[in-house]
């Protein structure tokens, strides 16, 4: 029969699994910060010191709102206490996106999880692990902008290549209508048919084109594009798509317009390719220092279980909102449809050229 071991040797293995714990932490590529109930930060490991530019001695004892940017910073404090009140988690056992401050100002995106753990003393800590992600998101970019470009040479391609072989054949045509119509053929009623048919193939290659290379390269370019849609949608699907506003709302960011344009685009198409809607409305705002793009429609709403094809549309929109620093939520209209609204921060100035 093993003898118990003694309390010298239950401290020494104590203090051997104490001094692996603290050396996984602090060998851990991702940076790990521990706050108290007050949000004060009580631990951190060399990762948090390369990812934020302070030293330990500079964050140890303060609050976590120094490594925030606004609006994060003011609103922390506040999601804590409504959590220790209500019990209501945003972020704890979640994780999420989020954005963080070095400390010579920078703004960066992170990948935030927020554990809880309540100690033998009665005590609560909240444990952070951020991980970087300003490289993926600078790829994600790269990414989005280079198909774009794609799309913009096939909108080229189909508008300087394809509309103008439409449109001279069309004229061909024409000429060769007219002659037999002239000559008394019969003939010239089919020929007059294949005009008007060749006459809609010009007109959806077109609308096509615009829609692959919008214009919303000046401060009205996104709410021109936005008509632009709703009226080529109407005409493609013969149903009702208007376009609504209350104020003009003037984007002078080109990629924040580009981007809010493929939402309104991803959020049309679902509406006419998915729900079987008859009528859809896009409306464009500002709201509280938010630019609110909506898309309603009067469709099946959105389905317990979403159709095969419909969840990588869903996604995209997501992503663009995400790329924007915004939120995009998807909901079914108590009148039935569904309603997809877009917000995110509006740009405080142009880009520089």
């Amino acid at each position: 029969m093993k003898n118990k071991p003694s309390i010298a040797e239950l401290q020494t293995a104590l203090q051997a699994s104490e001094q692996r714990a603290a050396a996984i932490v602090e060998t851990a590529v991702n940076a790990i910060i521990t706050i108290d109930e007050n949000c004060i930060i009580e631990t951190t490991n060399s990762a948090t010191e390369r990812l934020f530019g302070y030293t330990r001695d500079e964050m140890v004892g303060k609050n976590i709102m120094m490594l925030m940017p606004e609006p994060f910073r003011s609103r922390h404090d506040g999601y804590v206490k409504n959590y220790m009140r209500t019990g209501e988690r945003r972020i704890i056992g979640i994780g999420r996106e989020a954005l963080a401050m070095r400390k010579d100002g920078s703004v960066f995106p992170i990948d935030l999880s927020v554990g809880e753990a309540l100690l033998p003393s009665g005590r609560r800590v909240f444990t952070g692990i951020i991980r970087d992600l300003s490289d993926r998101k600078a790829l994600e970019h790269k990414i989005v902008h280079i198909s774009e470009e794609e799309r913009a040479r096939i909108g080229r391609d189909l508008h300087d290549d394809l509309c103008q072989q439409l449109a001279a054949i069309g004229c061909l045509a024409k000429v060769a209508q007219k002659r037999l119509a002239n000559a008394g053929s019969e003939e010239a009623a089919s020929l007059e048919e294949i005009v008007r048919m060749v006459s809609e193939a010009n007109t959806r290659a077109r609308e096509t084109a615009r829609g692959l290379m919008p214009v919303v390269h000046d401060s009205g370019g996104l709410m021109d594009a936005l008509k632009d849609l709703a009226g080529s949608t109407a005409r493609a699907f013969e149903m009702q798509c208007d376009f609504r506003f209350d104020n003009p709302v003037k984007v002078q960011d080109t990629q924040t317009a580009l981007q809010l344009f493929r939402v309104a685009q991803e959020a049309v198409s679902n509406a006419v390719k998915h729900s079987q809607a008859t009528r859809v409305e896009i409306h464009l705002a500002r709201q509280n220092g938010n630019i609110v793009l909506t898309v309603r429609d009067n469709g099946v709403g959105i389905p317990d279980k979403a159709a095969k094809g419909t969840g990588m549309g869903l996604l995209t929109m997501s992503h663009r909102a995400q790329m924007m620093g915004g939120t995009v939520s998807f909901s079914s209209r108590p009148q039935g449809g569904t309603q997809v609204t877009c917000s995110v921060p509006a740009p405080t100035k142009a880009p520089k050229p």
